[in-house]
């Protein structure tokens, strides 16, 4: 006769309670060395802190009031590990989804609980997003001068320093200033002034420079280094796929922005004219805002960056579906960006398997003093440390030192003074 008595049936132990991160506190920290910065910083009850980047370039204090009057409260209280729960929660809940603002508040706060969850796991972040799937992140640098020939020059020395990708900005004989060129060729700002500055374009003068530029890079770089280009949205499609044709001779990695990219359909118009591959994103915020471009496969590689599209777990969706289209990743990582989203584009770039190249503006010693980080530059490429969580860490008090000062990006007109895209 079987037993089956209480006391006979074999008992399951009993499991641990789930551990929990209960968010304690979340602050905002406005800081400007030598340019705005805008972080969170969400602390748990045991004291581990993660940091997410805020800033989006001339319109900082639009998202700092987003994240003070309308996420912070909702932060309170929540386990930070719940990281997929919290961001369906801010971004449904919300009904008003989407946009540059909201979403770069959604990045900043998952961001920082990626963060946290990585620094109690003790693991860089990178390995808890699958671990590694190549040995650094391949990155490109910013050559730029007035003329052509000091662009190459500048080129030539991006070289000598390691870079395999070098992105070339020259400047356009009859226009005063051009989008790209800078004074300070390491660390370029281009939001310059208290009030906008305005700028004077012409396609025509611009559509004859790009290519004699590339001519001349070749000549002097060879064929084994990656050369691209940024044309900052300021062609139409039928522009676009002609420059696209000039430069096919040159193999350009890519050319970036070649028309603004609201109406994705314009991509089609360039994908008939030329092969030169392309690139496109840095200020998408959403997976619809590339949808048609990534299964249409009108673009090569998709620009979304880590703070302005909803952060690591918004973007890995867009890489996902990107990679089923053979579509690469290619960050935007220009020194609006802090540290902190630098590093989170490291780990992401190296847990993804359809990485392309990655941006990389360095910046400024009293940035990077404010922001202490593991990640560093060799070879090449940059390797995002082993220090547990992002591996970096915000200088409160240095940080202090440096307040707020408004800053707008500059604006374009025509030569008979039509506003148009910068």
């Amino acid at each position: 006769m079987i037993d089956r008595s209480p006391a006979a049936i074999p008992q399951i132990p009993s499991r641990p309670a789930r551990a929990t991160a209960t968010i304690t506190d979340a602050r905002v920290i406005v800081t400007c060395p030598g340019r705005n910065f805008v972080t969170l910083k969400i602390t748990t009850a045991d004291g581990t802190c993660g940091l997410g980047d805020a800033t989006l370039n001339g319109r900082e204090m639009a998202v700092v009031a987003y994240l003070e009057a309308h996420i912070l409260p909702l932060l309170i209280g929540r386990d930070a590990h719940r990281i997929e729960d919290m961001w369906q929660f801010l971004y449904r809940g919300a009904y008003w989804r989407g946009g540059p603002v909201g979403m770069t508040a959604i990045a900043a706060v998952d961001v920082a609980l990626w963060d946290i969850k990585a620094k109690i796991a003790g693991l860089p972040l990178y390995q808890l997003l699958g671990g590694a799937c190549r040995d650094g992140v391949t990155v490109y640098g910013h050559a730029n001068g007035s003329t052509i020939e000091e662009t190459v020059a500048e080129a030539l020395r991006y070289r000598d320093l390691g870079y395999r990708a070098i992105r070339l900005q020259s400047g356009v004989p009859g226009l005063k200033s051009t989008y790209g060129v800078s004074r300070d060729k390491m660390f370029y700002e281009p939001a310059d002034a208290d009030l906008p500055t305005e700028n004077v374009w012409s396609t025509e003068r611009y559509m004859t420079t790009v290519p004699a530029l590339f001519d001349a890079a070749r000549e002097a770089l060879g064929r084994d280094i990656h050369l691209l280009h940024d044309v900052h949205h300021r062609l139409t499609p039928i522009e676009a796929g002609r420059l696209g044709k000039d430069l096919e001779p040159y193999r350009p990695f890519w050319l970036e922005d070649a028309v603004p990219a609201e109406n994705q359909a314009a991509f089609r118009t360039i994908r008939q004219h030329t092969t030169t591959p392309l690139a496109v994103g840095e200020i998408f915020s959403s997976i619809w805002d590339c949808k048609t471009l990534i299964e249409e496969g009108l673009i090569d590689f998709v620009r979304a960056t880590v703070v302005h599209a909803g952060g690591i777990t918004h973007l890995r969706r867009i890489a996902s579906l990107a990679d089923l289209h053979h579509v690469r990743t290619g960050c935007h990582g220009a020194t609006d960006l802090s540290p902190v989203t630098m590093a989170a584009a490291l780990h992401f770039g190296m847990s993804i398997p359809n990485f392309g190249l990655q941006e990389y503006m360095r910046h400024t010693p009293e940035t990077d003093a404010v922001f202490p980080h593991d990640y560093a530059f060799r070879d090449g490429m940059l390797h995002p440390g082993d220090a547990p969580g992002l591996g970096v860490d915000l200088d409160e008090t240095l940080a202090a030192t440096h307040p707020y000062s408004r800053a707008y990006l500059p604006v374009n007109r025509l030569e008979d003074g039509t506003l148009f895209n910068w």
